[in-house]
């Protein structure tokens, strides 16, 4: 038995070999693995700058939600709302959660466009500091708690409340096994795969 599989009842443990195996598969397994490394290194200062166009904005919003399990129409939905921003309202509220030194201002601006919530406000949070904020979702949180590292179950919907228990659960794992953000979210994603 490797060090993550179950522990029993259901549990897996997150040690640095767990976390690093979970990764591996991720790398393996995700379609969305190469692009989003990429976006990673090129999106963050290109938001921070405001030197990005429309689409870029919008592939943030589409690589949330085509990785979940989400009906296609509630995405395409979710998606075309996103469309509705102005685009200089959605260089200026990016730029301005870019440059908010407190994290509850950050998700605050991005919020206020139209078609982001808690959850896709996280996506853009990922992909502006990618070394300080991971996006959430329910696979993430459930792949924390079937690792006995959040105690409850995903609310039906992310508050900001959820979002930062999750973010500060996800940050003592990834000092705790010493890896990076990135690599604790690829783990968690595969946990509950």
């Amino acid at each position: 038995m490797s060090d993550h599989d179950s522990a029993g009842e259901g549990s897996e443990t997150l040690t640095p070999a767990a976390v690093d195996d979970l990764a591996a598969a991720y790398e393996q397994a995700e379609p969305f693995d190469l692009v989003e490394r990429e976006h990673v290194d090129t999106l963050p200062p290109a938001l921070a700058a405001g030197d990005f166009g429309r689409r870029d904005a919008e592939w943030v919003v589409q690589w949330y939600y085509r990785r979940r399990a989400i009906p296609d129409a509630d995405r395409r939905a979710a998606e075309e709302q996103f469309l509705d921003n102005d685009y200089e309202v959605l260089v200026d509220a990016i730029t301005a959660a870019a440059a908010a030194t407190d994290r509850e201002r950050k998700l605050e601006q991005l919020r206020s466009l139209t078609g982001v919530d808690v959850a896709v406000g996280s996506a853009f949070l990922a992909f502006l500091h990618p070394e300080t904020y991971v996006a959430i979702g329910e696979r993430e949180w459930m792949g924390l708690y079937h690792a006995g590292e959040l105690l409850d179950s995903p609310p039906p919907s992310f508050a900001a409340a959820d979002y930062w228990r999750y973010l500060d659960t996800v940050t003592a794992v990834a000092d705790r096994v010493d890896r990076d953000l990135w690599t604790v979210y690829r783990a968690l994603w595969r946990l509950d795969a």
